[in-house]
């Protein structure tokens, strides 16, 4: 299919939402048997991965819901520590605040979360997600309601990433009734957090408005005392208009407006690993100048029609504009032989033989040019049109809900960026050389997609089939105008096009054995596609996924037991800055890789152990076990990587992880305690015993919060953060080491009405 057919297709939905949207007028004859309540689980079916805990069951997978409740009462802003109440997931930290998160599921890459469906209210929220999917734009997690995960059974509905899962973040939904909070955090370092909104819903419309804003001034410790830390502002608005209930067809239309920017002093640049075992939250003088600026603007309208009581059509029109600017020390120009661009991460890993560097590094007076800043200029956008149909029907004794699903999407990343060089004089960097813009980098890749899928879900006595059916069909597009077409007219022009089309089936199926007891299976064929810029040579990303386990369910304790098994053809590997490549964001083939796990998750309330009904004492604990390994042998010039052997583990992936929460509830008066242990971990492939000057360390961290109502509509809390200011390695990579965030205490209030 070419692109004029997408257009057409394209321009087919536009013109079919238009028609809908022009019913909104009439509300004619009342329908029987129709109430909000039931439009609103219909609507969360179309556009959640999960939907309501109450719904997991059935679902023919892993699957977890963060209930917002859950999300208030820990009062995290970092997804790190928010994910790593579910098993199954790869965390690397990197800042220690959780901006630019890097998220693997069942050991699918971490690498800045490229393998995993991220979104927000069912719509794709990373800056470009199949052209450029690293995900340097998160949503901010202050001003989310709720999270949803869906491991291994998420490959039919949600693309492109088709093998790990998909992770999706529910924005605060517009109020029943007119209510509003305001929230107020302060702590070390001025840490703050302020967020309010305020919002309404009537018969026929309704709003929402939030406003957002955190920040702290940074751990870490300049030489020169300048900045470290960050300040995010988010302001987002929802507008809701219906028909009436009893309408003939009911229809509802939500448009939805955020602005978000970030400024922070955040660096690539860590330490030696002798430094950091003396000043671990020491920063080198040459990375004063770093410094990341991003705006984000997100615009959508979804039109939900309810045909009949067993037919509906969601319909989402999106646009999303992300731009950044990463202003940060690239490499050093010092002449000295093996100092190279991009070699920063020689540099610390062997400061004795690079003495001079590293001194210039950490403040000592060089040559003019010795330090070049590269600007990582950017700008994205995404956008596109999908639209669900869902129709229930019953086939004998079977019941039936099946979904058929289109997208039509586009995006695009537009690189022009440059370098500027300096000169350390007296520990502070002076320019002594201006870039010009767009002759470092002067390219833009694109894509198109159209993507399909059908899904029924088959009700069958104490049997709950899903088959499915995805398809997606791809065209890439890079075009390259060199360094001295600034003006790009093409004089210089390399341009690269290709596109993958792919089938993906998948069944998932459970069996309920009593009340409490679910049996669950599946087996998925995942997919990744090759990112534009990539060799000739890269093939997509292809996998056959696995799982096998169970769910059980009472009163007093819900466990999930799952193993998985997925067996990779062909695993990507990703060219990214952030994970110690040259960041070309170029892909290339790793060959056949073998995954394997075992996810325990179980929760359940100690309190009707000791026959009290007035408190509560909530428990959870989650473990992960992940074997993930190469099974061929080849050398690669990705850093991380090097000259893999056959069996060697895959890098930031461990072996073991366990995470636990207990919670104290009376009356109005709560304490939560959560602890996470990560094992050590490889950074560089290997096997065997653990090579100390590629991993990192163990770690043990205890977070505490409370809170207490000391008025109807008020309440106060206290958080500590690394209760216990354990110290520890989060990551050596890309250039240095970097610690995980000390022990750091908040306080606050919450108001609302």
């Amino acid at each position: 299919m070419n692109i004029k057919s997408y257009r057409l297709v394209f321009m087919t939905l536009i013109v079919s939402l238009s028609y809908s949207l022009s019913a909104l007028a009439y509300d004619t004859e009342p329908a029987p048997n129709d109430t909000t309540s039931t439009i609103d689980k219909i609507i969360l079916d179309r556009i959640t991965v999960v939907g309501q805990p109450v719904w997991m069951s059935r679902i023919p997978g892993a699957a977890n819901y963060i209930t917002a409740e859950q999300l208030q009462r820990q009062n995290h802003t970092d997804i790190n520590r928010i994910l790593r109440n579910v098993s199954g997931m790869n965390i690397q930290e990197e800042d220690g605040f959780g901006l630019r998160p890097n998220i693997g599921i069942r050991g699918a890459g971490n690498e800045r979360s490229t393998k995993v469906n991220i979104m927000e209210d069912g719509i794709l929220a990373a800056p470009a997600p199949y052209s450029a999917p690293a995900a340097y734009y998160f949503p901010n997690m202050a001003r989310i309601s709720s999270v949803e995960v869906r491991k291994g059974s998420s490959q039919i509905k949600y693309g492109p990433n088709t093998t790990g899962g998909a992770i999706n973040l529910i924005s605060t939904p517009i109020p029943t009734q007119f209510s509003g909070s305001a929230q107020l955090s302060l702590g070390e370092r001025n840490a703050n957090n302020f967020y309010a909104n305020i919002g309404n819903r009537g018969e026929r419309f309704g709003y929402l408005l939030e406003v957002n804003q955190v920040g702290d001034n940074g751990f870490k410790h300049l030489d020169n005392g300048g900045n470290t830390g960050f300040v995010v502002r988010d302001i987002l608005g929802k507008f809701m208009y219906q028909t009436s209930n009893n309408a003939s067809v009911y229809q509802r239309l939500e448009l939805k407006f955020g602005y978000h920017d970030e400024q922070s002093d955040e660096t690539y640049l860590g330490l030696t690993r002798d430094d950091f075992n003396r000043t671990p939250m020491r920063r080198y003088a040459g990375s004063q100048a770093d410094r990341m600026d991003t705006e984000h603007i997100q615009l959508s309208a979804r039109h939900f029609v309810l045909f009949s009581e067993n037919t509906d059509l969601t319909t989402t029109i999106y646009r999303n504009n992300f731009t950044r600017a990463w202003y940060k020390l690239h490499n050093m120009n010092t002449g000295a032989e093996g100092v190279e661009t991009g070699n920063l991460s020689s540099i610390l890993r062997n400061p004795e033989i690079h003495q001079n560097e590293y001194a210039i590094l950490a403040g000592a007076d060089s040559a003019p040019d010795a330090l070049t800043v590269r600007n990582n200029n950017r700008e994205y956008y995404s956008q596109g049109i999908q639209s669900i149909l869902g129709v229930n029907f019953d086939i004998g004794d079977a019941q039936n809900q099946l979904e058929f699903g289109i997208r039509l999407h586009q995006d695009e990343e537009d690189r022009f960026q440059f370098e500027d060089d300096y000169q350390m004089l007296n520990g502070n960097m002076v320019m002594t050389t201006a870039g010009i813009p767009g002759t470092q980098a002067n390219r833009v890749g694109s894509a198109t997609a159209l993507s399909l899928f059908v899904q029924d879900e088959i009700q069958w006595n104490n049997w709950t089939f899903t088959p499915g059916l995805r398809f997606e069909n791809i065209w890439f597009t890079n075009r390259n105008y060199g360094a001295s077409d600034l003006e790009r007219t093409g004089s210089d022009l390399s341009k690269n096009e290709y596109s993958v089309r792919i089938l993906l089936p998948g069944i998932g199926a459970t069996y309920q054995m009593s009340e409490s007891l679910t049996l669950l299976s599946g087996i998925h064929r995942g997919f990744s596609p090759p990112s534009p810029g990539s060799s000739s040579e890269t093939r997509s990303e292809e996998s056959i996924n696995y799982e096998l386990g169970f769910r059980y369910a009472s009163e007093l304790i819900q466990t999930e037991v799952i193993g998985f098994y997925n067996d990779y053809d062909n695993l990507l590997g990703s060219d990214l800055a952030a994970g110690g490549g040259s960041g070309t964001t170029a892909q290339f083939n790793a060959g056949e890789v073998r995954v394997f796990g075992l996810e325990f998750s179980t929760n359940f309330d100690f309190a009707p152990f000791f026959g009290t009904t007035s408190a509560s004492v909530p428990f959870n604990i989650n473990y992960t076990y992940t074997n993930a390994t190469f099974q061929n042998t080849f050398s690669s010039g990705f850093g991380p990587w090097g000259n893999v052997t056959a069996g060697d583990e895959i890098p930031f992936i461990p072996r073991n992880q366990f995470n636990s929460g207990l919670s104290f509830i009376y009356k109005g008066f709560d304490a939560n305690i959560n602890t996470s242990y990560m094992p050590q971990m490889r950074t560089a492939a290997g096997s065997g015993s653990f090579d100390p000057s590629f991993s990192t360390d163990s770690f043990f961290v205890i977070d505490l919060s409370t809170s207490y109502e000391i008025h109807q509509y008020v309440n106060i809390f206290v958080q500590v953060r690394n209760l216990l200011d354990e110290t520890y390695i989060v990551s050596d990579r890309p250039a240095g080491i970097r610690p995980g965030l000390p022990r750091t205490l908040l306080g606050g209030m919450k108001f609302s009405f």
